[in-house]
């Protein structure tokens, strides 16, 4: 998939900064932009926090139409199954970016996954409506690290991690306050939030359910049961989902053979690679790089 940085060189409409680390990004979007992102969504290793400023978004999560209105904040995770359809002429909104991979030493990134996923475990749809003040302090927050990213400050890196920081705690802040009455009990939480962290990094090698199980120390039985009360999909259906991102984004990118692809992936044969990729997408692995 690509990371922030890759994403970063083909899709932000302004110039990067030189200096940029890839880590976190912010910008101002538009219509047009965030239409764009749908080119991207199932190949980008990042999550993205969109603050509506103006106008209305229309988004399809799980196959259920959402619209979003200013102080609507929408949250997309790597591989959640979102399609933008519809901005207003007049949307506004910022965007922050996260590499799905930042490794900023704070608990409050290392709980990035919990953060993103919240709204979805307990409110079953990836947004947020915000109490306009909070949604003026997030805003703040963004165009500080925006004005940062851009300039020439000696210490910009250390205080972009520190500016990402306090806005991931006015998120949580937010979110606590939001979702007062808790509709998912907490195990179950903590254990869907388990096996999402757990899926970027052995979603190649291990396509089965034990693996992910036997690292939560839980049944295959109850961990497909808690996924499907989260978010009404299988654990299967996650590790397929991801597959065929990556497999997508290979066949995309690469110079890599359909073969190589297959191994990368570890799947048995070259043969039952296609065979898969045929069923997810609708084309064989050849037609689809054509």
């Amino acid at each position: 998939m690509y990371n922030l940085k890759q994403f970063g060189t083909v899709y932000f409409n302004e110039p990067l900064p030189a200096d940029w680390d890839g880590k976190v990004y912010c910008t101002d979007t538009n219509a047009a932009m965030t239409l764009r992102t749908n080119e991207t969504h199932g190949y980008l290793a990042a999550y993205t926090f969109t603050l509506v400023t103006q106008g209305r978004l229309d988004i399809v999560y799980n196959g259920r139409e959402l619209t979003l209105h200013t102080d609507d904040l929408y949250l997309y995770s790597p591989g959640l199954p979102v399609t933008v359809v519809a901005a207003s002429d007049d949307y506004r909104g910022i965007c922050l970016l996260a590499d799905e991979h930042v490794t900023f030493e704070t608990p409050v990134v290392h709980d990035l996954v919990r953060l993103a996923y919240l709204p979805i475990v307990q409110l079953h749809e990836p947004k947020l409506t915000l109490p306009h003040e909070a949604a003026l302090r997030l805003a703040r927050k963004m165009r500080e690290i925006i004005d940062y990213l851009h300039s020439t400050h000696i210490y910009k890196h250390q205080i972009l991690r520190m500016l990402y920081s306090v806005f991931l705690l006015d998120l949580q802040d937010v979110q606590d306050q939001a979702i007062d009455h808790r509709q998912v009990p907490q195990r179950v939480e903590e254990i869907f939030m388990g096996f999402i962290r757990l899926l970027p990094d052995h979603f190649a090698e291990h396509h089965d359910i034990g693996f992910y199980a036997g690292r939560l120390n839980i049944s295959t039985v109850y961990l497909s049961r808690v996924v499907r009360q989260v978010t009404g999909r299988t654990v299967i259906d996650y590790v397929n989902q991801t597959l065929l991102m990556e497999a997508s984004f290979l066949l995309a990118t690469s110079q890599m053979s359909i073969a190589q692809i297959a191994d990368r992936l570890h799947f048995a044969s070259q043969s039952s690679f296609c065979k898969f990729f045929t069923r997810m997408k609708g084309v064989p692995p050849r037609a689809y790089r054509s």
